[in-house]
């Protein structure tokens, strides 16, 4: 078989969920914020995949406003039962300090493309959770348990509860069938059945360079589960030099022909202060099985190269895109939060109108539409057409991360009305949130005409540019930032607590609260190779 490089889904694709229909494999991954929810994505060989749909897109689905940074849809499972698809998945109102708010809902739907049904609320008492469709016909709920107080401790184990399909709700007892290891923070649980005996996969460590897959296996469903004779079936814990870190929150999938793979999510660290600026990723690792435990590949250390049924074609990684809003907003897009997305941007006259809403890094409402950055190095490009009144109308384009953590190149204007380019930046200011002053020196321009604005990154630097005219060749505007400070390790919270990745994309803010619009008409994103790229595919 050809080998494939990891990771098979770059850039913010994490906690991926793997299933198999047929001759189709989907993968379904954690969202977070951005909207809409779940992203699942499909191949027919494991090696090349394609954005599929995200199936959570309409307000009582998820409505995510006042959802904090990282919080948001977590960790979703999907799963098929021989007749419909079922998708769970975790909506976390708050996850920094002593408590967790975590909502965790089912849906359904005949066919991936949907339509995906209104949600059934399953609990609240902790996240991650996954349904496991039992070959007697019953459906069981798992997932981990949230303690506030610590006793024993925050992860408290997984827990399992049978969900009555016809009634829509959890019934019968529940009971915590797996406290974990001495490793901790066990979340992330899937069950499986193999040869009579019921297996349970499950995370550990936190999501950072601690993490790991643990299994267990046990006769009866309800344990007592033995873990595995290597305990951690996948960890890159303790080689800090291995290509993939972070490895850990993994799932089962075998292809028609009975070969295993485990999916997982992994992270590609750069710099010397090792921050995944990509975020945590999706890659795929060949597994077997003998006496009845499952085995990695030359693990429990990731592999960057894999043996999977298809041949990887990188042409499609490596293509330019530019995308123009005649039509749709193309999938590759997001936005962050609302479901009322009619409030925050239009399709009009095959521009992208964004109407000015709150600020950026606002939890409720701000106009911000992006793309994931899945390279290392890259540029991007867009003209706007905005004509801002004063200092609290701006609108540009931002590589962002978080509200306490993004690079801003905007259109804005002084006090006395003169309109003016300014480089906002917040470089890492959790936990006050402000942005860094004093700023770069604005640069005057006239008050009518349209502006291009650009930025490209190479590894580490990140350089804003712009031209007054279309056809004008760009400039420099400002000073080299480091752009590795658009990533996890520095996304406004503290050790493993910051979970998405680096996007790049338009914004508009009025604080005025006019709704004042920027029209912008096209927007490039060119993925360049780089000699600081070391993990590239």
């Amino acid at each position: 078989m050809p080998l494939a490089r990891n990771p098979i889904l770059p850039g913010f694709n994490a906690d991926p969920s793997i299933l198999r229909v047929g001759e189709d494999y989907y993968i379904a991954t954690s969202t977070f914020e951005w909207y809409p929810g779940v992203q699942i994505h499909h191949s027919r060989d494991l090696a090349n995949w394609t954005l599929a749909t995200r199936p959570l897109s309409r307000k009582s689905q998820l409505d995510m406003r006042g959802d904090p940074d990282s919080c948001g849809v977590w960790a979703p499972c999907l799963t098929h039962d021989g007749e419909k698809f079922w998708l769970v998945y975790t909506d976390v109102k708050r996850k920094d300090g002593s408590f967790k708010d975590t909502h965790n809902y089912i849906v359904s739907s005949p066919t991936i493309e949907g339509p995906w049904s209104d949600p059934v609320f399953a609990n609240s008492s902790g996240f991650d959770p996954s349904l496991f469709h039992d070959d007697d016909g019953k459906k069981w709920f798992v997932n981990m348990l949230a303690d506030y107080r610590g006793r024993p401790r925050t992860f408290a184990g997984i827990v399992l509860q049978e969900f009555d399909p016809s009634a829509g709700k959890l019934c019968g007892p529940r009971k915590n069938i797996f406290y974990g290891t001495d490793l901790d923070l066990v979340e992330g649980p899937h069950l499986y059945k193999r040869n009579g005996w019921y297996y349970l996969l499950t995370a550990e460590g936190g999501t950072g360079y601690g993490h790991a897959c643990t299994l267990a296996r046990s006769r009866d469903i309800w344990g007592p589960y033995t873990v595995h004779p290597q305990q951690y079936i996948l960890s890159s814990k303790d080689h800090p030099f291995a290509a993939l870190q972070r490895a850990g929150h993994g799932d089962i999938v075998e292809t028609p022909e009975g070969k295993t793979y485990l999916v997982h999510l992994t992270g590609r660290p750069t710099t010397q202060e090792r921050r995944c600026v990509l975020g945590r990723e999706t890659a795929i690792q060949e597994a077997f099985w003998q006496d009845d435990w499952l085995y990695v590949k030359d693990g429990p250390v990731p592999s960057l190269l894999v043996d999977l049924p298809g041949e990887q074609d990188e042409k499609p990684y490596w293509a330019e895109r530019k995308y123009t809003f005649a039509d749709e907003l193309h999938k590759d897009f997001q936005w962050l939060r609302t479901p009322e997305s009619d409030r925050i941007f239009a399709l009009e006259d095959g521009k992208l109108t964004l109407f000015g809403r709150e600020s950026i890094g606002s939890w409720f409402e701000q106009s911000l539409v992006a793309r994931r950055q899945e390279h290392f190095s890259y540029d991007a490009e867009t003209v706007v057409d905005f004509s801002p009144e004063d200092e609290r109308q701006f609108a540009g384009l931002t590589a962002y991360y978080s509200r306490y953590n993004f690079f801003y190149l905007t259109v804005t204007a002084h006090s006395d009305g003169q309109r003016e380019l300014l480089i906002m930046s917040s470089e890492a200011s959790w936990p006050l949130g402000k942005l860094k002053l004093p700023f770069s020196e604005p640069k005057k321009i006239p008050n009518e005409g349209k502006v291009k604005l650009a930025l490209t990154i190479r590894g580490r630097d990140l350089q804003f540019w712009y031209a007054l005219e279309s056809d004008q060749e760009l400039q420099k505007i400002g000073p080299v930032f480091d752009a590795s400070i658009v990533s996890d390790e520095c996304g406004g919270h503290q050790l493993h607590g910051s979970f998405t990745g680096a996007f790049v994309g338009v914004a508009c803010s009025d604080l005025n609260g006019t709704a004042l619009p920027a029209r912008f008409e096209y927007f490039v994103y060119r993925p360049v190779s780089h000699h600081t790229d070391r993990y590239e595919i």
